[in-house]
C-alpha cells in the first residue's frame, strides 16, 4: 500500500478537489431505484452514517465497494460516477 505525505501539494489539492465537487452518484441511484440508504448498508455490513457520507460526497466509498454497490442496485457502475467530460 502507498502512503501520501499529506504535506504533499498534489495530494492536498487532489483531497480540497474531492471535498469540493461532487463525485459519485450514489443517491441518485438509491432514488432511481427506489433503495435507501439503510437497505444498501445493510447489504454491504456498513454503517447508515456511512451510506449517508457517500450521498453527500463528503467521503467516498472504495472502488470495489463502488462495483458492489453497482451490483446491487442493479446498474452500470458509471451511473455511480459523476461525468467529468460531456
Amino acid at each position: 500500500m502507498i502512503y501520501h505525505n499529506r504535506s504533499d501539494s498534489h495530494f492536498t489539492d487532489l483531497a480540497f478537489a474531492m471535498k469540493s465537487r461532487r463525485i459519485n452518484c450514489i443517491a441518485k441511484a438509491l432514488n432511481k431505484t427506489n433503495r435507501s440508504a439503510k437497505e444498501l448498508a445493510k447489504h454491504l455490513g456498513r454503517s447508515e452514517a456511512a451510506i449517508l457520507r457517500w450521498c453527500a460526497n463528503t467521503s467516498q466509498p472504495r472502488l470495489n465497494t463502488l462495483a458492489r454497490i453497482a451490483e446491487y442496485l442493479d446498474v452500470d457502475i458509471r451511473e455511480l460516477v459523476e461525468r467529468t467530460k460531456d
